[in-house]
């Protein structure tokens, strides 16, 4: 499979594909394709893993394409205007552990599974959910990103603290919790969400820069209202 990242506001991943090679997407990613694609939905990976996409905000089935001839191209495109990160898991043993959203398409060879933070507050009380999603195994997986990336390599014991939402991956050798914002006065004067992404290292970390959800919010509350 051979991948090339389109366009910088609505960006695409366009990949060529080999005859037999597979590619898979949430329902509803896929933005155009040539001829000799083949399109199947399944719910990949059974039942249950199905049913756990689904809580951690993703389709609960999963659109696969397969390539008939050397050649053929299938694109996928972010949902909102932002960025899209390859990943190549083959020089990543542990995986990615990503936020629900995150998630764009992959090779066949990559393995996508639920997983749970390692504090139940963490998800409880966190906002974003306290089921995430690893990808693991061989091949690519492509994240779908809110605004431009920054990314931050943590050095073992580094703490960082973000904005919750605007968390898109982290290495499992991260720990990852929630904490609440210290002091009443910052909670309801300072103009910030309630919650902070705690990620101490060592390990990988990518963040966005924009959080789609709260922008929509932002211009709901500015869209007039009927009497």
């Amino acid at each position: 499979m051979e991948y090339k990242i389109i366009g910088q506001t609505v960006p695409v991943v366009e990949m060529e594909l080999k005859q037999g090679e597979k590619v898979y997407t949430q329902s509803g990613g896929m933005a155009y394709q040539s001829e000799g694609i083949e399109m199947s939905t399944n719910a990949r990976g059974g039942l249950m893993k199905s049913l756990g996409r689904m809580f951690a905000g993703e389709s609960m089935f999963m659109a696969n394409y397969t390539a008939q001839r050397d050649g053929a191209m299938v694109a996928f495109a972010t949902t909102v205007p932002g960025s899209v990160i390859p990943m190549n898991l083959s020089e990543m043993p542990g995986g990615v552990i990503m936020q629900k959203g995150a998630f764009l398409c992959a090779e066949d060879s990559v393995n996508l599974s639920i997983t749970l933070t390692k504090k139940f507050g963490a998800g409880l009380f966190g906002g974003e959910g306290f089921i995430l999603q690893k990808a693991e195994g061989t091949g690519h997986v492509f994240l779908e990103v809110d605004g431009d990336p920054i990314e931050k390599v943590l050095k073992s014991g580094e703490v960082l603290k973000v904005d919750t939402g605007n968390v898109v991956a982290f290495e499992p050798t991260v720990s990852y919790e929630i904490e609440t914002v210290k002091g009443l006065g910052n909670i309801f004067l300072g103009g910030e969400g309630l919650f902070l992404t705690k990620l101490v290292g060592p390990g990988r970390v990518i963040i966005q820069s924009q959080n789609f959800n709260d922008f929509a919010g932002r211009v709901i509350n500015m869209m007039p209202r009927g009497n």
